[in-house]
């Protein structure tokens, strides 16, 4: 199927115009959203997809969060745990209300499309799909998370955690979220008991990326290492993270290494 691109930004521009630009929170989603699509483009290239593929892929991207908006509007914060599932939300908006219409007609029932977004934000895809669905899983989760980095980043880490600086800088780390970034993958929200534990869960992403160039990505762009440089006012915390720090520098310098010997 070929893709309109032209067609697709026009409807998201529209989707999205009824809401409050001037809101930092709305602003900085339309800017997740281009920069999500375009990883899922650079990763799905990366990969020698075909263009129709290529195309599909940055679809993906852009449809990801169309359900961020309404959980904003109804409830006010992008907080899952207290509002609702945003990617289910996204699926509802596309699917059961239609509006992939008015983005991408031919795929108003395609299930990978609808699969990719609903599961974005899964802690583990299941094991039931296949190969396809799987790839653009992935490619999708890839391209979220390495622009999380620079959400993170851009935003104070005090609005994203709904905590005071104070709390967020004296903080402690729970013992099994650093368990859990020692042992390479993402950490369960039900780990998380302190302010800090957020960010270390969110260092705890890279594990996660699927693909050499989303790797890359991450590294070259620099908000990894800048959310790393978190500063901690607690000694025992401050001596974990520069720990952290140096630990994930050598992983990721060791996995890029792995990735460009295997070329």
């Amino acid at each position: 199927m070929e893709m309109d691109r032209d067609r697709a930004l026009r409807a998201f521009a529209a989707y999205v115009r009824p809401y409050d630009a001037h809101d930092a929170k709305i602003r900085l989603k339309i800017t997740h959203t281009y920069r999500v699509a375009a990883l899922c483009e650079r990763i799905a290239r990366s990969l020698a997809l075909d263009g129709t593929d290529v195309d599909f892929a940055w679809l993906c991207g852009l449809l990801h969060d169309i359900g961020r908006f309404e959980q904003l509007r109804r409830y006010g914060t992008f907080n899952d745990a207290v509002s609702i599932d945003h990617a289910l939300c996204s699926v509802q908006v596309l699917f059961d209300e239609g509006h992939i219409a008015e983005f991408a007609p031919a795929l108003a029932g395609d299930e990978t499309l609808y699969t990719a977004i609903r599961q974005h934000n899964a802690y583990r895809l299941p094991g039931s799909l296949d190969a396809r669905t799987r790839r653009f899983c992935q490619i999708l989760r890839d391209a979220d998370k390495v622009d999380i980095f620079r959400v993170n980043t851009e935003t104070p880490l005090e609005e994203i955690y709904g905590v005071s600086t104070g709390a967020l800088r004296e903080s402690p780390l729970t013992p099994a979220v650093v368990r859990a970034f020692y042992e390479h993958h993402a950490v369960l929200r039900s780990l998380k008991r302190a302010p800090a534990d957020h960010v270390v869960g969110h260092l705890s992403l890279v594990y996660e990326l699927c693909y050499p160039e989303s790797l890359r990505a991450a590294a070259e762009q620099g908000y990894l290492w800048r959310l790393a440089a978190f500063e901690s006012s607690n000694h025992e915390t401050a001596a974990a993270l520069a720990a952290m720090r140096g630990h994930l520098r050598a992983w990721v310098g060791e996995a890029l290494q792995t990735a460009s010997d295997g070329v």
